[in-house]
């Protein structure tokens, strides 16, 4: 079995598992009269939140708590859209805008921390922090414009759900072990950074050929 068909398996695991919780929340938010693009919005502002207030101010163990909890929002839209029939190209558009802005607040905040922290990986958690977010970006606008293109572009060991995963459990074992988030960042910038290759040489194989 290839990587990429490993990657989609694992993930179609993930989900389905995940929908045993998601789907009683999604059908109660529907009840309450409340949209997928309500919560869209709600998870982007409680995540620019949990950033600013607890995440820059190195309250990594609240944040963690926080950031693991409103993390299943990126699910509960989605699933919602889906009961209601709506899901479509507006969804998905704001969903993939707004995360980016998600991604953004919760790097930012963590070089933030640690170019005012007193520690001796503080260098190191800054430059791997700002290589992160420029390829975490950069992996999402290589899909983008790949499918702009009418090629597919779905690979890399690091798209937002591995990114966010290893960011939380960095998170967890800074506050309750030792700080190892400046080592998470560097893995996640290196990560990152191979996700953007393999995302190009992937689009290339396509693209050249239909040239």
């Amino acid at each position: 079995m290839a990587v990429e068909e490993f990657i989609v398996l694992d993930n179609a695991n993930a989900r389905r598992s995940a929908a045993r919780f998601i789907d009683p929340v999604a059908r109660l938010m529907l009840r309450l009269k409340v949209t997928p693009d309500g919560i869209t919005w709600f998870g982007c502002g409680a995540t620019i939140f949990i950033s600013v207030v607890f995440l820059a101010q190195g309250n990594f163990l609240i944040g963690a708590i926080l950031f693991g909890a409103f993390g299943l929002i990126d699910l509960l839209d989605g699933t919602m859209a889906r009961m209601l029939g709506t899901a479509g190209p507006w969804g998905a558009f704001l969903d993939s805008t707004l995360d980016r802005i998600s991604d953004a607040a919760v790097i930012c905040a963590l070089i933030y921390f640690y170019v005012n922290a007193d520690s001796s990986n503080s260098q190191l958690a800054v430059i791997a922090g700002i290589v992160s977010l420029v390829m975490s970006l950069m992996t999402s606008y290589a899909r983008a414009k790949a499918e702009s293109l009418d090629a597919k572009c779905t690979v890399g060991i690091a798209e937002r759900a591995e990114r966010n995963l290893l960011i939380w459990v960095a998170l967890l074992i800074s506050a309750l072990v030792t700080d190892v988030m400046p080592y998470a960042l560097a893995a996640l910038a290196v990560l990152s950074t191979i996700t953007v290759i393999q995302r190009i040489l992937f689009v290339r194989k396509q693209l050249v050929i239909k040239a």
